[in-house]
């Protein structure tokens, strides 16, 4: 199976929800952190026949990554565009289950991006 292109979503040039997420939880817990990491390459190696305990579809067209690190239960949201992209835009740390207001948002954002892929897709700036 081909590799996964694994997007970050982004509202604005200046706001990438999970890159910002991913850099907050690298300073408070880098073990958190790896297990994240771990997760989203696993996504871009298996993309569509990712499957429990690693990820799990919620409703409406997204998926969550699941992490755990001890009793800290780490999501990130995501949704396929097309057969080899993968969209992460939200994450979470979640006590039960991951709460409507959150997917919620992440099928707003699926929305929008779906509308203009390009304005929604974070690109690393070259040096």
């Amino acid at each position: 199976m081909p590799q996964t292109e694994v997007i970050f979503y982004q509202e604005r040039p200046d706001d990438v929800p999970v890159l910002d997420w991913l850099k907050a939880l690298r300073a408070s817990d880098r073990r958190g952190y790896a297990k994240c990491l771990a997760r989203i390459r696993r996504l871009a190696e298996l993309g569509h026949e990712l499957r429990r305990p690693e990820a799990d579809y919620l409703r409406d067209g997204i998926y969550e990554l699941r992490a755990r690190r001890g009793r800290v239960n780490y999501r990130i949201l995501y949704f396929f565009h097309g057969r080899s992209s993968a969209v992460l835009h939200h994450a979470l740390t979640k006590e039960d289950v991951v709460p409507d207001a959150d997917i919620d948002r992440a099928v707003q954002r699926k929305k929008a991006f779906e509308r203009d892929p390009q304005a929604h897709s974070y690109k690393e700036e070259e040096d």
